[in-house]
């Protein structure tokens, strides 16, 4: 079901050709964020003044914010290359081994979904991270030994949704940490903005702000949402995206004036009808509407409490009155939870 949404804040395939040209390259033309990158900004100038390598990095938040793009644009403002691994990838120590001797001086390595590096491959990190060497076993038994290699001096980034999975000693290796938070309407506007510019899509002000609405603070989401629109307007309209085909175009995607969709709108009311509104507990709800916990979790969950309609207890997930008011959805205050309510 994860796969086929449309709002789904993770990386499909579709967003690949997409996203490579709509990526800014430098801090300049990189829209939101405005503290992250205010940070890096000074770290980045600091570290070419004083001609030393870039603390490492840590960036976290949810999915589809840009922690990619931010760390392709370091490497860019640094001046130097980028390798590009991810967590579930490096499998192996060897496999890690083989990525840091093949760096340069200065270069960036950037490990996307760092919270699932294997346990053994993470032993041999901190090392490469705190004093640029690498410790190798060679041999087993009694006749095994170590030998240490040194390293070019590199920079780290590690990219997190889940940055409370990551163990201490790996967080504490982090010279710079930086949460990236969901984006406001206007900045979102902005974004779309100079997408259509690059794609050379017409459209008009009203339009880019109707899908701004709708792409729950998330760029990736609302660079989806422009594309799609725009074969809507290809194909029903004149080619131009102003406010009323936006609306048509998002209605018939089955995406509401808030961002919320059809999946989005069944976990509420799976809370709201089948457990008088709540508490439920993560898993109950999980087999109530046929999801992952997991997914819930990291994916549905995020922007539904961030927009505060549905609240998170020690019994469990709760809908809000916005909830109830948004599905239009009269709220019987004599009403009380089921017998099952909040337990596992």
């Amino acid at each position: 079901m994860e796969e086929n949404r449309l709002i789904t804040p993770t990386l499909t395939i579709d967003d690949f050709e997409a996203e490579g040209g709509l990526r800014p390259k430098t801090l300049q033309e990189y829209i939101g964020q405005g503290v992250a990158k205010e940070k890096i900004a000074i770290f980045i100038e600091a570290a070419k003044k004083r001609k030393e390598t870039l603390d490492h990095v840590l960036l976290y938040g949810p999915p589809g914010l840009g922690k990619t793009t931010l760390a392709n644009i370091i490497a860019n403002e640094l001046g130097v290359n980028i390798r590009i691994t991810s967590g579930p990838a490096i499998e192996k120590q060897g496999d890690l081994a083989a990525i840091l001797t093949n760096l340069n001086d200065g270069d960036v390595l950037f490990v996307d979904e760092i919270h699932r590096l294997n346990r053994s491959v993470e032993e041999v990190l901190y090392p490469a991270m705190e004093d640029f060497a690498l410790d190798i076993i060679i041999g087993k038994g009694p006749s095994a030994r170590s030998i240490r290699l040194d390293l070019p001096k590199f920079t780290m980034i590690g990219a997190t949704t889940r940055a409370g999975m990551l163990t201490a000693p790996l967080r504490d290796r982090f010279g710079v940490i930086c949460r990236l938070d969901y984006y406001t309407n206007d900045e979102l506007f902005q974004i779309i903005d100079r997408s259509a510019k690059i794609l050379k899509i017409e459209t008009a002000q009203e339009g880019a702000i109707e899908i701004s609405r709708r792409s729950r603070g998330t760029p990736r989401i609302a660079n989806r949402l422009l594309k799609r629109v725009r074969d809507f307007a290809e194909v029903r309209g004149d080619g131009r995206i102003d406010r009323d085909t936006a609306d048509r175009a998002l209605r018939m995607l089955e995406i509401d004036h808030m961002g919320l969709d059809e999946i989005d709108k069944k976990m509420l009311l799976a809370i709201i009808r089948k457990f008088g509104g709540g508490p439920v507990g993560l898993d109950t709800l999980a087999a109530s509407i046929g999801e992952d916990s997991g997914t819930i979790e990291d994916v549905y969950e995020p922007y539904l409490l961030q927009q505060g309609f549905i609240m998170r207890t020690p019994r469990g997930r709760v809908a809000t009155n916005l909830a109830y008011n948004h599905l239009r959805i009269r709220k019987d205050k004599e009403q009380q939870p089921t017998l099952l309510d909040g337990f596992e």
